[in-house]
């Protein structure tokens, strides 16, 4: 029996009124978010357990997903974030010696909605052109009348949808890291070099939707890493007196992260040393003083060219960004925030497809952040020397501190 008639027919809505008809994947029901594309072909298990995916309809443009099965060591989080799955021709079975469950099954019990048997190419076109925008999966008894019709789905049936859709908030103004953070905070000790018992850093890492990967790569380096609550006050963390803070990736609108700036300003007020991550570059952007703004369809998947202007090497990185920092590409300038109170600033790193901005660093203080996400779990691995920069800033600066000490 063909696959198709197997299975219900499903919906797709989009807030401009685009409409394509396929077949239920996952879940059954009724499922409304932000719908953007990732054009990786591997790594859905990593996209899927993101938490920046938090309230987004993702498209898998690659038209085969589920092939490897689902694993239990590739999630980068503990359940399932994405609003919705879109994909073209889901696997039947898994094949791969790591796999222990279907990807379906998966979906399934985390009771997520998703569609397939559609042109997974021609919607990621369509975004292209039109921007990210709300959209809605249909399956089962959320399904209107009408939608299963020979001819296709009939208007009054893509206007009941199109409703549905068009009540969602969109994502901007949105403020979701408070959804997504630990509710309380938790140790990652060293795997790696350590000098003797004590570990070569301590750090404080505010999990604003942390990527698993990133304690780990930390921790594999020697690193004790204190993952926080989004909640944390700066007394929280000058307690536990860290060499280093940390600002993750997120999901959200930067621009309504108003308690986050000022925990931040905080940290760069008490000249600790800080490394922001995708949401946390955003967020080191707006403390200095620079806006951000909203992408078309932002940046999302694997093999996303990025110059780093200090070494003029260009890495091949992975990206989960809808808003970008806007500051001065051109020649270091001098942080609007409080009349320059943080000093000169310079755009460190830019992406090739577009000149987004792809990175800041301080001149003045000892911060630096990227756009991108250097733990890159699935890969591609060029920007883990990150971590190991980081680390020799958190050492450079207490040696600093050691040697004021003394004086």
């Amino acid at each position: 029996m063909p696959e198709s008639t197997r299975r219900p027919a499903a919906l797709l809505v989009l807030e401009d009124g685009w409409a394509l008809r396929g077949r239920s994947y996952g879940a059954q029901g009724r499922t409304i978010g932000e719908i953007v594309f990732s054009t990786g072909m591997t790594g859905y298990q990593e996209t899927l357990t993101d938490p920046s995916y938090h309230r987004q309809i993702v498209v898998q443009t690659a038209p085969h997903i589920g092939n490897t099965g689902v694993n239990d060591e590739d999630a980068e989080s503990d359940r399932i974030w994405v609003a919705g799955y879109v994909v073209r021709e889901p696997a039947r079975r898994a094949s791969s010696w790591r796999a222990r469950r279907e990807l379906e099954d998966d979906l399934q019990a985390a009771g997520i909605v998703g569609i397939c048997e559609v042109d997974t190419r021609a919607l990621t076109r369509h975004l292209r052109e039109a921007g990210a925008m709300r959209g809605g999966i249909f399956s089962g008894d959320a399904l209107p009348a009408g939608a299963t019709d020979p001819g296709g789905p009939s208007r009054a049936c893509i206007d009941i949808c199109l409703e549905a859709v068009r009540s969602e908030p969109p994502m901007t103004g949105r403020a979701l890291a408070a959804e997504v953070t630990t509710p309380s905070g938790y140790v990652v000790e060293p795997s790696g070099p350590a000098e003797g018992s004590e570990p070569i850093a301590v750090l404080a890492a505010i999990d604003l939707g942390i990527k698993s990967r990133t304690p780990w790569q930390l921790a594999e380096r020697g690193v004790r890493v204190h993952v926080l609550p989004q909640s944390t006050t700066l007394s929280e963390i000058l307690a536990l007196r860290p060499d280093g803070v940390l600002f993750s990736n997120g999901p959200g609108d930067p621009g309504t992260a108003d308690a986050e700036i000022e925990l931040l300003r905080g940290v760069l007020d008490a000249r600790i040393p800080f490394f922001g991550i995708c949401l946390g570059n955003q967020l080191l952007g707006r403390a200095l003083g620079y806006g951000t703004y909203k992408l078309a369809y932002g940046h999302r998947g694997v093999n996303q060219p990025v110059l780093d202007r200090a070494t003029g090497k260009v890495e091949i990185t992975a990206h989960n960004h809808g808003f970008a920092v806007d500051a001065p590409i051109d020649a270091p300038s001098v942080a609007p925030f409080d009349n320059g109170r943080y000093g000169r600033v310079e755009v460190s790193h830019l992406g090739l497809n577009d000149s987004v901005v792809e990175g800041l660093r301080a001149l003045d203080l000892p911060a630096f952040s990227v756009q991108y996400h250097p733990e890159a779990a699935a890969g591609p691995h060029d920007a883990e020397h990150l971590f190991d920069r980081f680390i020799r800033l958190m050492r450079e600066h207490r040696r600093g501190q050691d040697r004021e000490d003394k004086n």
